[in-house]
């Protein structure tokens, strides 16, 4: 069994509030790194922009691909 395979077999057992849980700890683990690594918030706000397009890329194409 591949490590792929192992994570699909496990992903498959969540449920909606499952993947809400995981993105708020996501969020909130960013905030933390925000928190205690000031240099990360003094980057202007285009790059948080072109960050959030470039990670968006991938998911919205996969949604409203074919």
């Amino acid at each position: 069994m591949s490590f792929s395979t192992w994570v699909n077999s496990k992903v498959r057992k969540l449920n909606w509030t499952d993947y809400g849980l995981v993105k708020l700890s996501v969020v909130a683990f960013a905030l933390m790194l925000a928190k205690l690594w000031e240099p990360l918030l003094s980057l202007d706000w285009y790059w948080y922009a072109a960050i959030f397009i470039l990670a968006a890329i991938l998911p919205m194409s996969k949604v409203f691909g074919k």
